[in-house]
């Protein structure tokens, strides 16, 4: 589970990160003479059991125009492939799914949590920026962004502008983004929590939606001394429009055994062995948060120390710890270990399952993503300037999850079996930076 205010952030990047030394590369000589600052990264995700799996290139160049001008340009490609949990629960018997394009079936062993493996994409991510200084002590920031995939596309806009003080120790930003996504899933968008039917019947369907999503930001980034420095962010979202992921189910359990209640297929048909329904969510989410780093140089290691705190109208509290030290190896090279470590509270609608004979209720999710879970991330980067002024680094991270289900929400034959979906995934990221 990530945070969502990046398009913000890339907003007010270049006065906040480039202060900070955070992610904004330093220019190089070329750059400073109007030419091309270029970063290059390839990067692997894959989790256990055969699990979702993404590979990534990305590709970013930095025009200097000087007089404090540059235009930024990005490309990201990423494939995905792999299985990803429904959100059915495990079952003492083999449990078979209707596919989401509605035309074909896949089967779970017994035991196991269902996992849907027909996810596979090809995402193509854009984005442009312009920085100028508006007067002696103001910056603006203005860019777009558009990305694409089978089933989902997404526009946005975004404008920033920075203001120094106190002898441009303090610097104060402010931010908005607004985007509008366009969702047409495969197989159509499902009814909220109508039951999942048989091959060829898509009664349970409609056609495709769309959200928006709009999001502010204010900040300060101050100089504390010689050696530390401060950012302190406040950002708030509001989305609204089809919030639901129109590929998750609950399984609907008898109340006494907990058992997945029994379904049969049409005569000639195929379609589920048991009885399952769509999730559904609200149509509007407003989250806000609030961030806090620290970055201290001690003699040449940097000590990087954040905490975000973020919350939302749906109940999910969560808590973000984050540190980095970039320890140097002689003149030219450095070592960076880090650790980050992340939990949440469960949104008000996460139901592990839907009990038969029970009215339904408004809303309904058995996401994993939106129950209680904490992460814990680790890793080790390493990093290398070239004698031509290049740089190249090499991260490798490890990332466990876990989660719980209310006890509450645990009946009868459900307490012997698997009922969280935890994951273990490796990133590795090899990135390279060089100017034209």
């Amino acid at each position: 589970m990530t945070n969502r205010d990046t398009r913000i952030g890339s907003a007010i990047a270049a006065a906040t990160c480039s202060l900070l030394g955070a992610t904004i590369p330093s220019r190089t000589s070329a750059e400073e003479a109007g030419r091309w600052d270029i970063e290059t990264a390839l990067l692997y995700y894959a989790e256990g059991d055969d699990r979702v799996q993404d590979a990534s290139a990305v590709i970013a160049a930095k025009r200097d125009f000087e007089d404090e001008r540059y235009l930024d340009l990005g490309l990201t490609v990423d494939t995905l492939t792999g299985a990803s949990p429904s959100g059915a629960i495990a079952s003492g018997v083999a449990q078979t799914f209707t596919s989401p394009s509605g035309n074909a079936v896949y089967t779970t062993p017994a035991g196991e949590i269902p996992l849907d493996d027909t996810f596979l994409d090809t995402r193509v991510a854009l984005n442009v920026g312009w920085t100028q200084p508006l007067a002696r002590l103001y910056t603006i920031t203005a860019g777009v962004d558009f990305s694409t995939e089978y089933d989902y596309t997404h526009a946005g806009v975004n404008v920033g502008i920075t203001r120094d003080f106190n002898l441009r120790n303090t610097t104060l930003s402010a931010a908005v983004a607004y985007s509008q996504d366009d969702i047409d899933p495969v197989g159509g968008a499902p009814i909220g929590l109508a039951p999942m039917l048989d091959v060829g019947d898509s009664s349970n369907k409609r056609g495709k939606d769309s959200k928006d999503v709009l999001d502010l930001l204010v900040g300060i980034v101050q100089v504390i001394d010689r050696s530390t420095l401060l950012r302190v962010n406040y950002s708030y979202s509001d989305s609204s429009g089809y919030l639901t992921d129109p590929y998750k189910i609950l399984s609907v359990v008898d109340p006494v055994t907990g058992d997945t209640v029994a379904r049969m297929p049409a005569p000639g048909a195929d379609g589920p062995t048991g009885l399952y329904r769509y999730e559904s969510r609200p149509d509007s989410r407003r989250k806000q948060s609030l961030f806090a780093e620290m970055r201290r140089d001690f003699s040449g290691s940097v000590l990087g120390l954040s905490y975000r705190f973020a919350t939302d109208d749906w109940s999910i509290d969560s808590h973000t710890l984050e540190a980095r030290l970039r320890w140097p190896l002689g003149e030219w090279s450095y070592i960076e270990p880090h650790v980050r470590y992340y939990t949440q509270s469960a949104a008000e609608f996460y139901r592990h399952s839907l009990v038969d004979g029970e009215p339904l209720p408004e809303f309904a999710s058995a996401d994993a993503r939106l129950a209680d879970l904490e992460g814990v991330t680790v890793g080790l980067k390493y990093g290398q300037t070239t004698a031509s002024g290049n740089a190249w680094s090499a991260r490798v991270e490890l990332y466990q999850q876990s989660g719980s289900v209310p006890g509450g929400q645990i009946i009868g034959n459900q307490t012997g079996r698997e009922l969280f979906p935890d994951l273990d995934a490796v990133i590795v990221q090899v990135s390279y930076r060089f100017g034209l």
